[in-house]
């Protein structure tokens, strides 16, 4: 089969032939789609909230807050209880998702949950183009969260199983590319639709349906990881897929050996995933399910993503004009994922988390500075225009430090840092604690930046700080690695060393 040239590296490649087939690169594809469902609705959440013809039907106290102008302060306009449950109730039926997801993939595989994710993306978006009630909407948001909790889960663990060891960051961080896609197309999406009277709103949820489609029809035409497969006894299916992955002439008997060998280990102890993780041998891959899930929430993503309307509107935009800000803002996350997808396992991971952070801090520390020495607390006055043009700016500065960084690296480093064993468990977990964070911060952010106001950009400047600090002590390099070698990176990190070699000694002795 035709492929795609690969230059040679130093590392071993788990089935490493001279070429990438073009099938492991279409598997790939339709399987990092499933980003699009989540980013859709990241983009789409926003701005239908700040649609006049959506608050009128279902939040018309927000909606009378805003015609009060002059009366009310900006930055608590959107501080609603209510219109902040429609945003935040998917994420709490996505982390119950994400809980179940793990069992379910044990069950009937990656590739049937990605369907059904898909399947229940589908019947969400129905209900919310069709709402009549609150009631209805969040039904149909609870739908949409099991979706993207059962997608999120087992989208980027299928990537990092079926891509080669030396392409796998790539691969796996086109699920953040297509999660930018997805909200930049929702961005323009709000934008043609704002301009519709009375049922706009209506056809940019119901278009939420699109991407679900895409997924569904999808995971029809890829295969189940050779992992999965091999976890539920089926190893000529899983020969068949290795064989579809790596082409006709490679020689897959060595990778198809290394993955029944990682399965069997993981059969040797019976307990439940879930009590395994907790062993202390396990101990640095709990702490970065936990830490990389809860660090990714407190970059401040939340604020530049779901609210990005009200803070566009802050420093004197228009709602077209900040809807508009909000394309430019899709624009700029998803070119610099593009550019974070081809300098992945190049450059690797860690000096994409240093270069995203630094830029972070800069862009946060900058944006609270202009916002607190500009904007008075009541609004008988507007930004000057540059100091407004510095804002924009800064927060797509802020968008691109994300973008090539933690934004894909959220993804790649979960899918490919835990043994086969725990791997159900442990992204079960870090997706539970990234939708379980955006709950918390999607119920809560608005009545924090009414409180807080500007001091918020600080807040999480700070942060950004810590997680950064904590990246370069804490997480060892893993680009090139192939996944049945992982081990072997803990075991000579200069913390994690001390628990990961309890294992190695365990193995051996059992050999």
């Amino acid at each position: 089969m035709e492929g795609f040239a690969v230059p040679s590296g130093s590392m071993p490649d788990r089935g490493a032939c001279a070429s990438l087939p073009f099938s492991v690169v279409l598997t790939c594809i339709m399987a990092a789609s499933g980003g699009l469902i989540f980013g859709y609705d990241i983009g789409i959440s926003g701005g239908v909230s700040s649609m006049e013809s959506f608050l009128s039907k279902f939040f018309p106290s927000v909606l009378l807050k805003m015609m009060e102008k002059g009366q009310n302060n900006e930055y608590c306009v959107y501080d609603s209880q209510a219109l902040m449950a429609f945003t935040s109730s998917l994420y709490i039926a996505g982390l119950l998702a994400s809980l179940m997801a793990g069992k379910v993939t044990k069950s009937i595989g990656r590739q049937v949950v990605m369907l059904l994710g898909g399947a229940m993306f589908f019947v969400g978006a129905a209900l919310n183009a069709g709402a009549v009630d609150i009631t209805m909407l969040i039904i149909g948001r609870m739908l949409l969260g099991f979706g993207v909790g059962f997608t999120n889960q087992a989208t980027p663990v299928y990537l990092a199983e079926v891509a080669p060891a030396r392409w796998r960051g790539a691969f796996t961080s086109g699920f953040q590319f297509f999660l930018a896609l997805g909200n930049l197309i929702a961005n323009l999406t709000n934008y043609g639709t704002n301009h519709i009277n009375r049922w706009g709103w209506r056809l940019s949820l119901g278009l939420a349906a699109a991407p679900a489609t895409i997924i569904v029809l999808g995971a029809f035409f890829i295969t189940d990881s050779p992992s999965s497969l091999v976890v539920r006894g089926k190893l000529d299916a899983a020969r068949a897929a290795l064989r579809r992955m790596r082409g006709p002439d490679a020689d897959i008997d060595a990778e198809l050996k290394n993955v029944i060998r990682s399965v069997e280990e993981s059969k040797k102890n019976e307990e439940e995933a879930y009590r395994r993780i907790i062993r202390r041998e396990y101990r640095p891959h709990l702490v970065m399910a936990v830490a990389v899930a809860l660090f990714f929430q407190l970059t401040g993503v939340i604020v530049i993503s779901f609210f990005s309307p009200l803070l566009f509107r802050t420093v004197g935009l228009g709602n077209d004009a900040a809807l508009v800000g909000a394309v430019i803002l899709g624009a700029v996350n998803l070119g610099s994922i593009s550019l974070s997808t081809f300098t992945i396992d190049r450059f690797g991971r860690r000096p994409l988390f240093m270069i995203g952070g630094i830029l972070m801090v800069v862009c946060q520390v900058a944006i609270a500075w202009i916002m607190g020495a500009q904007i008075r607390e009541s609004n008988d006055g507007k930004m000057p225009h540059g100091h407004a043009v510095a804002v924009l700016v800064l927060i797509c500065g802020h968008a691109a430090g994300f973008g090539v960084s933690w934004g894909p690296l959220n993804w790649v480093i979960p899918a490919e840092i835990f043994p086969v064993e725990i791997s159900s468990a442990g992204n079960g977990i870090t997706s539970a604690i990234g939708l379980g964070c955006t709950f918390i911060q999607t119920q809560t952010f608005l009545a924090m930046l009414c409180t807080f106001k500007y001091a918020t950009f600080a807040y999480y400047a700070v942060w950004i700080v810590t997680m950064t600090t904590f990246i370069a002590l804490f997480m060892p390099e893993t680009k090139g690695v192939p996944l049945e070698s992982m081990n072997s990176v803990w075991a000579r990190h200069w913390y994690w060393r001390r628990y990961v070699r309890e294992q190695n000694q365990v193995i051996h002795e059992s050999a």
